[in-house]
């Protein structure tokens, strides 16, 4: 994020945001990082990227977000059925 400067974020409108993509990168916990694997590959209709999203989702959600994309993708990965892990 650092490589991007603060002017082009404000002059920037996110009109359908949801077709923007953005990488991100983190570190994450070994603990972390060992539980995701073996949820995605327990979970045939479940990738790191799906995994992210909703997890990103339902944290913005339950913490006030009221951005109707980001609920659009909370809601989403509620109803998709998945093996309990």
């Amino acid at each position: 994020m650092d490589q991007i400067s603060q002017s082009n974020l404000t002059d920037k409108k996110l009109v359908g945001c949801s077709s923007i993509k953005v990488s991100l990168e983190t570190e994450l916990s070994e603990t972390l990082y060992n539980t995701m694997k073996d949820f995605v590959l327990s979970n045939p209709t479940w990738d790191q990227y799906k995994l992210i999203n909703s997890a990103l989702a339902s944290f913005l959600v339950q913490n006030g977000c009221t951005d109707n994309s980001v609920s659009e993708i909370y809601l989403n990965q509620l109803f998709t059925p998945s093996k309990s892990f």
